[in-house]
């Protein structure tokens, strides 16, 4: 971990030998001509050619009412307890482990005053990414894809993983390989607690938002997306615990 006056930085060593504030600075990568493109979400992400490969660079920020009062500003409960720093965490955790999410390689948490911080990551791009959500719009979501999709939510399941915002544009393709990304405020729960179904329900309510066609014609959804999504989530849930269906 690096420590500078009013920040701190932790790094992955074997993928980058140093970083410092200026990776954290989407400005700073326009200046060189390597910041390709900005995204959506809250607060936008950077798309980076860094020295280290391809990389997407977040900055935190609130969402929902707070978002006009506190913006991109989170109550100081420590350098370890940031949001850069618990995702970072996280995801290392869950790469150990196999969990097929983006490499993380730096975050960064900046004070802003004596109760508050920023909070910033940088992680591994995934190459010709497509989110669930994309594919759903284009008409492109097969039934053999949403019981992948069903399959991959039930290994992070097994695992305790629990994503606090999971939702059709945090569930992506690149190439045949499928990931789940955004772990803002995720956390490793106990397996044996109901939340496994409130985190399935939360999908659902997604999936019917980013599709009218599906909104407007349950009986259809339920055939060709969520029946098969919760076939492949069941049946992995029970090939290696034995859980029942949520």
């Amino acid at each position: 971990m690096r420590t500078e006056a009013n920040s701190a930085i932790v790094f992955d060593p074997a993928r980058v030998p140093q970083v410092d504030a200026r990776w954290f600075d989407a400005a700073w990568w326009q200046a060189q001509g390597r910041l390709r493109t900005r995204g959506g979400g809250r607060g936008g992400v950077g798309f980076i050619d860094s020295p280290a490969g391809a990389l997407v660079l977040r900055h935190f920020h609130r969402g929902g009412l707070l978002a006009r009062v506190r913006g991109d500003r989170y109550l100081w409960l420590g350098t370890a307890r940031s949001r850069g720093f618990r995702e970072f965490a996280l995801l290392q955790w869950m790469r150990a482990r196999g969990l097929p999410v983006p490499e993380p390689l730096a975050a960064r948490c900046v004070r802003t005053g004596w109760f508050s911080a920023r909070a910033d990551l940088l992680s591994a791009e995934l190459p010709a990414a497509q989110t669930l959500a994309e594919r759903l719009r284009a008409g492109a979501l097969s039934v053999a894809d949403c019981t992948t999709v069903g399959a991959l939510l039930a290994r992070f399941h097994q695992a305790g993983v629990y994503h606090a915002d999971l939702n059709a544009h945090n569930i992506l393709w690149s190439g045949a390989n499928l990931y789940l990304i955004d772990f803002d405020r995720g956390r490793v729960r106990k397996t044996t607690s109901p939340w496994q179904r409130a985190n399935l329900e939360r999908l659902q309510r997604s999936l019917l938002k980013v599709a009218p066609d599906f909104a407007a014609d349950r009986g259809r959804f339920a055939r060709e997306c969520w029946q098969p999504l919760l076939r492949g989530y069941d049946a992995a849930m029970q090939g290696s615990t034995g859980a029942r269906k949520p």
